[in-house]
């Protein structure tokens, strides 16, 4: 039973707007599904970090999820920045019992404990927030953080934290969600939202903080989930 890990899918089975015309990306689908069937087992878990589908609307998003359903594994899912078809828990979990989707699950001011890890995150946000509006945010993820981190806590295990801003990018920080990975000792910190390879060489890949961070960007993984724990 092993954990893995991936962002930034973008898929978009159920609407035209496919990645294929940015460099990198094409045949991104099918290269996806190719290296996660030979990776994946069926007993294993994949934390997906964000930004998931284009669709707008959680009924829109049905072709998007449902290849998600099909690949092996469990899947725990958090929102990133475009994955406005989100909701509410409960309303997105309802969805997946009606259409099936018994592989997908929501990470949202929960966690789950997936072999000796606790698996905690939020969707994290702007790694420059200055505006009022934008600490007003921070702080909010920064309050989903703590109760992820919590309920980890209770389920036991070593507590990772999966988002899918970067919580530092070149010389800045998002001190709400970095100073709570520090005060807790959070040994690895898994982000994604960075695309290309200008902007990869600015995110921080490494120790920082005390807190090893892992870039995990669909196409700056190749398509390929990454090994976070193996059971």
């Amino acid at each position: 039973m092993a954990l893995y890990v991936i962002a930034d899918l973008h898929l978009s089975l159920g609407a035209d707007k496919p990645m294929d015309v940015f460099p990198g990306w094409k045949d991104y689908v099918q290269r996806l599904e190719k290296n996660w069937t030979a990776l994946v087992k069926p007993e294993d878990t994949v934390v997906v970090a964000g930004d998931i589908s284009w669709a707008m609307r959680l009924e829109d998003a049905a072709a998007d999820f449902a290849f998600l359903n099909g690949l092996p594994g469990q899947k725990l899912l958090l929102k990133g920045n475009h994955d406005y078809w989100w909701s509410t828990r409960s309303k997105i979990d309802a969805f997946f019992q009606e259409q099936g989707f018994s592989t997908l699950h929501i990470l949202h001011n929960c966690a789950y404990r997936v072999g000796d890890v606790a698996v905690c995150g939020t969707r994290g946000w702007l790694y420059n927030s200055e505006t009022a509006e934008d600490k007003k945010i921070v702080a909010r993820e920064a309050g989903r953080l703590l109760a992820s981190l919590a309920e980890g806590e209770k389920l036991g295990g070593e507590p990772m934290v999966f988002l899918h801003y970067p919580p530092v990018y070149d010389n800045m920080e998002c001190g709400g969600i970095l100073d709570i990975l520090e005060e807790r000792r959070i040994s690895h910190c898994y982000f994604g939202h960075i695309h290309g390879q200008y902007a990869a060489r600015k995110a921080l890949v490494g120790e920082y903080r005390g807190v090893r961070m892992h870039l995990i960007s669909c196409d700056f993984v190749n398509f390929t989930p990454v090994l976070v724990a193996k059971g």
